[in-house]
Order: C-alpha cells, then sequence, then structure tokens
C-alpha cells in the first residue's frame, strides 16, 4: 500500500505578520513557517495505517513550495517515520487552489498511490478545496472531514463528520483521496533516531512551473489594533439605546 502525506508549510501562530512592497502577499523574511495543523493529523493517520497493515507499506511525505520556506516541514514528516519525501519545489507565490492541486496531480500521476491523505484545510487560506480537487484530477474517490478511518482490503471506510454532532460512514475503492480532520488521533513528535535518520532517507525534488491563476489576491492588510473608550451617560432607557446602537451600527455584531 501507498500513502500519500500533502503537506504545508504555513506562518506560525507566533509570527510577526506584515504585508510586502506588492501589498498583495506577506513579507516571509520575517516569517517563521511550521506544519500545518491538519496535515499533522493527515501524517499520522498514514503512519498508524501503515503499521497496523500486513505486507510492505509506504508513506510519502509531500510538500509544495519554495525550498527556504518548506525545508523544515518535509524534514519533520521524514523524521516522525515518513519513508520518503517529495519536494514539488515551486518558487511563485501561488494561492489558488485549483493551481496548486493541478501543480500536486501533475507530479504525483505517475506514482499511483492508493491513498492520498491531505489535511482538511491550511490555517492560513483555509479554502479546503485541494484534496478534493487532487482525487478528481487523478480519478480516484473522495472523501472529508474524516475522524476516522478503517482498511479493509482494497477499501476503506470513513467516518466524517457532520452538522449538529452527526456522522456518516462511508467505504471507498482505492484509491482515494481523503481530508482528514483535526483531532482524529494525537500525532507523534520526532524522536532523536528519526531525526538523524531523516538525513538518510529519500527525497525527491521536483521542479515546477508556475501555474496560471484564476484566483489572487487584490489586496491585503493587516488589521490595526487600536482601542477606544466611550462613556455612555444619561438614564437607564437612554443608555440601553444607546448600548444597542453601537453594538448594531458601529460593532455589526447584532
Amino acid at each position: 500500500m501507498k500513502i500519500a502525506v500533502l503537506t504545508k508549510a504555513i506562518p506560525s501562530y507566533e509570527s510577526s505578520i506584515r504585508v510586502d512592497s506588492s501589498g498583495k502577499w506577506i513579507d516571509e523574511t520575517v516569517v517563521n513557517y511550521v506544519v500545518n495543523e491538519s496535515d499533522a493529523y493527515a501524517l499520522e493517520e498514514a503512519l498508524q495505517i501503515k503499521e497496523s497493515a500486513s505486507g510492505d507499506s509506504e508513506v510519502v511525505v509531500v510538500t509544495l513550495g519554495s525550498e527556504a520556506n518548506t525545508s523544515k516541514v518535509i524534514k519533520d514528516g521524514l523524521a516522525k517515520g515518513a519513508d520518503r519525501g517529495i519536494f514539488i519545489k515551486n518558487e511563485s507565490t501561488t494561492t489558488d487552489p485549483l493551481a496548486i492541486s493541478k501543480l500536486f496531480a501533475d507530479n504525483l500521476k505517475s506514482e499511483n498511490f492508493d491513498l492520498i491523505f491531505s489535511g482538511l484545510q491550511s490555517d492560513d487560506m483555509g479554502s479546503g478545496q485541494t484534496g478534493v480537487l487532487v482525487g478528481e484530477m487523478l480519478d480516484m474517490s473522495t472523501a472529508t472531514l474524516a475522524i476516522e478511518t478503517k482498511v479493509d482490503g482494497d477499501k476503506i471506510k470513513v467516518k466524517r463528520e457532520l452538522e449538529s454532532g452527526w456522522f456518516q460512514w462511508v467505504t471507498l475503492p482505492f484509491p482515494s483521496s481523503i481530508s482528514i480532520q483535526s483531532g482524529i488521533n494525537e500525532p507523534r513528535y520526532p524522536s532523536l533516531k528519526g531525526i538523524m535518520g531523516a538525513k538518510r532517507k529519500e527525497l525527491n525534488v521536483l521542479e515546477s512551473s508556475p501555474e496560471s491563476q484564476t484566483q489572487s489576491f487584490v489586496n491585503l492588510f493587516v488589521p490595526t489594533n487600536e482601542k477606544v473608550t466611550e462613556k455612555i451617560v444619561g438614564d437607564t432607557e437612554s443608555i440601553v439605546a444607546k448600548i444597542m446602537d453601537i453594538l448594531k451600527n458601529k460593532l455589526k455584531v447584532i
């Protein structure tokens, strides 16, 4: 069984975010990149399937992006237990989910993976489309919002999270592309042995040309932090009316 795990490098929550000179993207020189949260759960799920499977199985961690931002992410996946890595080198700022999915699909088509796992969505963009689009392009069955998986021969049962506490079980034939929900398991930490062993694992670097994008940012800005205090005086009726006016027309929370 061959399992690919799509991972993404995202800015850490502790990073100081500022917009670059173009006004359309962040200044990456001051950002520390980490593994996207739900991708870490996807990798752990793949590793657990491999460890419980009979026969030979392989987990391949796949990352797309610039070398400066993604090298730490793919090394982390190898240190946790992935057998090899595929780095799709793309120095352009590609944000369109369709263009990103095409890059993944074009470079992974020849691998003939049985399963492709991806995080439900990235914490920076949050589109949640990549896993489904890649599955469609590679003619795979797809499922999203997976909170449990069970491999049975050449099929996989997926428990999907629905609204209002409901869920459903679906059975998909291989090959399948599945988007994993955060919290499905408890991701492991890289061991010292794993970190040292990652240096000897195979890493394929694939060059990719930038895809034309149909979606792009028109403008990007960081919200300003400001503190404003307004004292409201008067009788009870006028105070309540004034508060309701602020909540409705200024803060727009009701």
